[in-house]
């Protein structure tokens, strides 16, 4: 088993079994906070044609997402979705405090080559990675702040085009 912190779209449990071929609901811990760190949308899927998320350090912030503890035979089939042998994001080993209790060596992915500017979500993943946090319960704060973010990038490209 390994521990795993989903941010963006891999916290909807029904995309995850998507990628991964089979129910991750079961391995969900739960709601869980990394430190250190604020999202990002620095890198472009052109199988999504959208702007997907990043975590990028920064002391002064903190993402929500969901701690998993998932069977090591998922680990290939989550590196492939991710990209990882394509050097699109990479592993980091961080920690994350979920219920009252920290975890620490949790692996989570981070985008290699960031974009200079963020790229918005197109409506599909905003609807995705909203419908995780909200099914995963992420606090609602944090939701109306990532909903707000996605709507803003969004907007931002219509009144640029």
């Amino acid at each position: 088993m390994f521990y795993y912190f989903a941010y963006g779209s891999c916290m909807c449990p029904v995309d995850l079994k998507r990628s991964l071929g089979e129910k991750t609901h079961i391995y969900a811990i739960g709601p869980a906070t990394l430190k250190g760190y604020r999202l990002g949308f620095y890198s472009y899927s052109p199988l999504r044609n959208s702007g997907v998320l990043d975590v990028v350090p920064d002391e002064t912030a903190s993402v929500e997402g969901v701690l998993y503890m998932l069977p090591k035979r998922l680990s290939q089939a989550l590196d492939r979705r991710e990209g990882v042998s394509e050097n699109w994001y990479r592993h980091e080993r961080i920690s994350v405090h979920s219920r009252e209790r920290i975890y620490k060596g949790v692996r989570t992915y981070v985008v290699v080559n960031k974009l200079t500017t963020e790229m918005p979500p197109n409506d599909w993943y905003f609807d995705v990675v909203l419908r995780g946090a909200v099914t995963c319960g992420l606090s609602e704060q944090y939701c109306w702040q990532l909903f707000n973010r996605m709507y803003q990038l969004q907007r931002q490209l219509v009144i640029n085009n």
